[in-house]
């Protein structure tokens, strides 16, 4: 039996799943979206994922039509249909049908997805001999502009790095922010570590405030890593003692080269590799219910 994808409280094959082409979402990016992680059958971290999504939308006046419970017992429900207990999730919320034209008041009827899937990390040898990875030209939206704190179904400015990064044979690529300073990767924040220190660009340096960034957070005070949210250069990636980067997907993946300069010795470091384990403990914490 092939994975079922929930769309407005119906299950559909993912083959014959589908919404109209006259959805705002398709036609312009006008939609909002999360994405989880379950363990073990337990939705990780999703209080903070479903506040995340309906601050999005309000941003954009987008009015959600469920409520947190009812999305996240939709959620249940379609990970249970699936067969799914170590699973990827993606809660799309689109503006709905309009027309041809940007006026959102025309949209109606705002369509709910959700699709869950098998995760989809970065290989395994990453974890074990850490990753490398480039900074690019494209800057991070300005705020003024786009809020990077609005998971909007337009990625256009994520992926315009992305292809660079593919271009230079990596697999992430470094953002900058207007000013220069560091703000995330594509899909990831990131953080260095410099003398015993951990820190990692601020909210107001242009970046998605990611779940797994905060967890990374909670675990190093908890360890006695001293931890600062700060701006960051490329001078200082370069002469970090280690760097990662965090996603919902990626959980904690070490980066050891970065526009062909190694970082510390060139593997994952201590710190590194003590909060990603620590991590994989906080999640192997889940138990299904």
């Amino acid at each position: 039996m092939g994975l079922k994808v929930y769309i407005n409280g119906e299950l559909h094959e993912k083959e014959r799943a589908a919404i109209s082409v006259y959805d705002h979402g398709l036609l312009y990016g006008d939609g909002v979206f999360e994405s989880f992680r379950t363990y073990n059958g337990k939705l990780f971290r999703v209080r903070e994922h479903m506040d995340r999504l309906f601050n999005s939308g309000k941003a954009i006046a987008l009015c959600i039509p469920m409520t947190k419970e009812e999305l996240t017992e939709a959620i249940r429900h379609t990970l249970q249909v699936n067969g799914l207990e170590n699973a990827y999730i993606r809660l799309i919320v689109t503006r709905g049908v309009g027309t041809l034209g940007l006026d959102p008041d025309k949209c109606h009827d705002p369509q709910v997805i959700i699709i869950t899937d098998s995760v989809s990390l970065y290989p395994e040898e990453f974890y074990e001999k850490g990753l490398e990875v480039v900074t690019v030209p494209t800057m991070r939206n300005h705020h003024n502009v786009l809020s990077p704190k609005i998971k909007s179904l337009n990625y256009l400015n994520n992926i315009l790095a992305k292809i660079e990064a593919c271009q230079a044979g990596v697999l992430e690529a470094i953002m900058l922010n207007h000013l220069g300073f560091v703000a995330e990767c594509t899909g990831d924040n990131i953080f260095i570590v410099s003398k015993g220190e951990l820190a990692t660009p601020p909210p107001e340096a242009g970046i998605l405030e990611g779940i797994t960034r905060q967890v990374v957070m909670e675990l190093a005070r908890r360890a006695g890593i001293p931890v600062a949210e700060r701006q960051v250069t490329r001078f200082d990636l370069y002469v970090a003692d280690e760097c990662f980067l965090t996603g919902t997907a990626a959980e904690i993946v070490p980066v050891v080269r970065i526009d062909s300069r190694e970082i510390g010795d060139g593997k994952p470091g201590k710190i590194t590799l003590q909060l990603l384990q620590m991590f994989r403990e906080e999640t192997g914490k889940c138990s299904a219910g």
